[in-house]
């Protein structure tokens, strides 16, 4: 059986800069970590990818020790929030038994983001489900790779951009059967390599920045010294091709911004019919996960969605009605299409205000921007690309647009919700209408306000 380790205290946002001698206080499945609301654990899932019995157990987990919740995160992981502090060991062997945790020295580390739809829908160069299954496999068997923060990122993009876009540490794309770039870091320099060798590639891509960072302190690419990230992929060339895998320096302008799927029934899938929905603030009650996981297999996605796959073509319109009447989002038009928000009061000490409560009462028609809700400065789970980004300060909130690292347009708006919604509208490039003016779509009354947004 696996052991718990103990809770952490609380750790700094994902992808801060945070210095090694201070220690990798990234939650894990075996690492509680203690918020407000309970201790949290976060499940690493590769791609996103789980079976039904899988999805399963992890409904069985947040009913029987948490708080019966399963929240997406913006890598595709699970949390499960107010769990009792010693509750790990009983954690650990329901994830151990369902295949959950193919390495205890591992599972903060197996941090991958997959392109969602590929091979189901036609439009990649090549599925890298294979890519996946490979890269996972090294990096739990590579002693080296434990040394890895629980904030590094890879990503596998079947070359139609959506989580290149990311900023991911390392990013596999495809070009077809037979080859892959290697990205390094968040610039347009990659590498040329066989598509067999891609997943190795990436290991060793990840074991220079091991070496790297070992002087510097940096946890992802993007904080290492501009020198020592410049110096990088030539590293990673050299051992390549040491190794004797065939590699060529290339440049591919990584895209600005990440499009998640369409929400619907994916085209294409003869003879199985997948399903893509959103998941409004990423917060699933057990009703919600049940007919997800009962369902078919499914892809969680980088954007607090899931694509179910595996569907009967004859069942999928009628599965996609009773996913709209369960409060999920399966069309254009619902008022929860780009909002986002961290977890808030009550569940974090940090928050200045109840964002999850507010962005709820301020939702209204989609906008041409999302839009992200912070209680802190900290914004933990934040969009990458462009967004609008409203964050509780002691003096209202500070509504501005924000694209990449930058942000430009601050204004802050007093704590007046009406106020407040019609400011984000008009940022987000809508018009805002009263609550309950809105036609959310056929089944819209549960889109209104996601289930426990106000708990």
């Amino acid at each position: 059986m696996l052991a718990a380790m103990p809770a952490s205290l609380p750790s700094r946002s994902p992808g801060d800069a945070c210095a090694r001698s201070s220690g990798d206080a990234c939650p894990g499945a075996l690492r509680l970590h203690r918020a407000d609301d309970g201790a949290l654990a976060r499940i690493r899932i590769p791609g996103g990818a789980l079976t039904p019995r899988q999805a399963g157990v992890l409904g069985q987990a947040a009913e029987r020790l948490g708080d019966g919740e399963l929240h997406l995160t913006s890598r595709g992981n699970v949390q499960l929030r107010g769990l009792a502090p010693d509750c790990g060991t009983e954690l650990a062997a329901l994830l151990d038994e369902a295949g959950l945790l193919p390495s205890a020295r591992h599972e903060r580390v197996r941090n991958v983001v997959a392109s969602p739809l590929s091979g189901l829908d036609g439009l990649g160069a090549a599925d890298v489900r294979p890519w996946l299954t490979g890269l996972d496999g090294l990096l739990c068997a590579s002693d080296g790779a434990t040394a890895l923060s629980g904030r590094f990122l890879f990503a596998l993009d079947d070359g139609r951009g959506d989580v290149d876009a990311l900023g991911a540490d390392l990013t596999l794309l495809a070009l077809g059967a037979d080859g892959g770039l290697l990205r390094v870091g968040p610039g347009d320099a990659v590498l040329r390599v066989p598509a067999p060798d891609a997943p190795r590639a990436a290991l060793t891509a990840a074991e220079a920045f091991l070496d790297a960072a070992r002087e510097t302190g940096a946890w992802r690419v993007k904080d290492l010294p501009d020198d020592t990230a410049a110096a990088l992929p030539a590293e990673v060339v050299r051992r390549l091709r040491e190794a004797g895998v065939p590699v060529a320096p290339d440049r591919r302008p990584r895209p600005l911004e990440a499009l998640p799927p369409a929400h619907g029934r994916v085209p294409g899938g003869r003879r199985e019919a997948s399903l893509s929905v959103g998941v409004p603030l990423g917060r699933l009650d057990p009703e919600q996960w049940r007919l997800l996981a009962g369902a078919g297999g499914l892809r969680l996605t980088p954007w607090r969605g899931a694509v179910v796959t595996g569907v009967a073509p004859d069942r999928a319109d009628g599965l996609l009605e009773e996913l709209s009447a369960a409060g999920l989002i399966t069309g254009p038009g619902s008022p929860w299409s780009g909002v986002g928000a961290c977890i808030g009061q009550p569940g974090c000490a940090k928050s200045l205000a109840d964002v999850r409560a507010e962005a709820g009462a301020a939702v209204g028609p989609p906008g041409r921007l999302p839009v992200y809700w912070s209680g802190c400065e900290r914004r933990c789970g934040h969009p990458h690309g462009e967004w609008i980004d409203v964050v509780a300060t002691p003096d209202g909130h500070r509504i501005s647009h924000a694209r990449g690292e930058s942000a430009t347009g601050a204004a802050t708006v007093r704590n007046d919700p009406a106020a407040l919604a019609a400011a984000v509208a008009e940022a987000r490039g809508t018009n805002p209408e009263p609550r309950g003016a809105h036609t959310p779509g056929a089944r819209g009354a549960r889109t209104s306000e996601p289930r426990g947004a106000r708990s």
